[in-house]
């Protein structure tokens, strides 16, 4: 139980990692880029710019804050029960879930205490058309992808055994 014990606190510690790190770079673009503003380009693959959301990618549901924090308050609750239920196993899995969470408490933390927008700063160079996002929106996305791949392709536990 203890090696588990320490486990999780290395979760936590990697998710406030990840709140503390979104938060320090909003900060920065808060502080160093007008809104709406271009801070310069980064190996010409992003530009980081400054901008504000109210909703998700696209601006879709926007305005939806309370929308936002209940998904963020169920998800956690809902890794909570994993760890008491034992249902995930795997330190990988694990891993992204804690990305996940990361990410969508720094984003929280925005739309909580910033008036229900969250600061996005970076823009790809070669796809304007994406939408502006920010380190949570990275730690979100990279934690998602992962996950499934890792689910579908190399949790070969929880494979169904073909019969040849």
């Amino acid at each position: 139980m203890k090696k588990n014990s320490v486990f999780y606190g290395f979760l936590i510690l990697f998710a406030a990692v990840i709140v503390a790190l979104d938060q320090l770079t909003k900060w920065l673009t808060i502080k160093h880029i007008p809104l709406g503003g271009n801070g310069g380009s980064v190996l010409g693959l992003f530009d980081l710019t400054h901008h504000k959301n109210t909703g998700a990618a696209w601006s879709m549901l926007e305005g939806q804050t309370w929308l936002f924090v209940l998904v963020l308050v169920v998800f956690l609750a809902l890794l909570v029960v994993c760890i008491w239920r034992r249902w995930v196993s795997k330190h990988f899995e694990w891993l992204c879930l804690a990305a996940i969470a990361g990410g969508g408490i720094g984003n929280a933390v925005d739309r909580v205490f910033r008036n229900g927008e969250v600061t996005d700063m970076i823009q790809f160079s070669f796809w304007k058309s994406f939408p502006t996002f920010n380190i949570a929106d990275c730690f979100i996305t990279v934690g998602c992808i992962a996950l499934v791949i890792y689910v579908l392709f190399f949790d070969r536990e929880n494979q169904p055994h073909s019969s040849t």
